[in-house]
């Protein structure tokens, strides 16, 4: 398991911190979080260029792969490695983001994972890192979209044992998405096939281009179906 964490770091490390916030790109739509969306960006399959390409306008991309709510390095945690600090007020349309897994897996191996959860979100979706970040989202206008994570059904992986903390994740986000009409939770557990791994890159953990694009047409049939801005 510990070599495992470590290819996960490694990962990280090799990945761009994504895009810089440019005012005058013309971009509506802001994309955050962690490696399940920026990966593939060096293949130009992150699910931000998938957007891009499917809406044909341009979207913002700060994802950081191993970012997480509770990042105490500052240095690292103001280039995007803590999730708040990726984003820049703006005039968004969309903030499209997800976040928690990577605080759910090293903060408590997925395990007894209780207090970590209580601090991302707590059991009735109205506090914590992840209500008071997409609060402050909401304050400046834009709607957001929350996404949950991948599974890998039938399929044994590395962090099996986290299905437990996300689905509890999961429940939680949804529970404070249904607080507020302009957030929406975008559930993602049943989005791979059983025993289907294409949905993944070997280290059956990030999502590989397929799944990229996978998640990229769920976030795209939100969009199209709630209105570009959300009318």
């Amino acid at each position: 398991m510990f070599s495992r964490l470590i290819f996960i770091l490694a990962l990280a490390l090799l990945a761009a911190c994504g895009e810089p916030v440019s005012p005058g790109d013309g971009a509506r739509i802001l994309v955050l979080g962690d490696s399940m969306l920026a990966m593939n960006r060096n293949l130009g399959g992150a699910v931000a260029q998938i957007l891009e390409a499917g809406l044909d306008e341009p979207v913002t991309d700060r994802s950081t792969p191993g970012a997480r709510y509770f990042h105490a390095l500052p240095v690292s945690g103001a280039a995007g490695m803590r999730i708040d600090a990726q984003y820049r007020s703006g005039d968004w349309d969309w903030v499209v983001m997800n976040g928690g897994g990577n605080d759910i897996l090293f903060g408590c191996g997925c395990g007894a994972c209780t207090r970590v959860l209580d601090r991302l979100v707590s059991a009735d979706g109205s506090a914590g890192a992840i209500p008071a970040f997409v609060g402050r989202i909401r304050a400046e206008g834009a709607r957001v979209i929350y996404l949950g994570y991948l599974r890998n059904p039938g399929v044994q992986t590395p962090i099996k044992a986290c299905g437990p903390a996300g689905n509890e994740l999961d429940r939680r986000l949804a529970k404070m998405a249904a607080r507020d009409p302009g957030v929406t939770f975008v559930a993602l557990s049943d989005l791979v096939p059983w025993g289907d791994r294409s949905f993944h890159a070997a280290d059956l953990i990030h999502p590989s281009v397929t799944g990229s694009r996978a998640i990229a047409a769920r976030v795209l049939a939100h969009l199209r179906a709630m209105g570009r801005r959300g009318d």
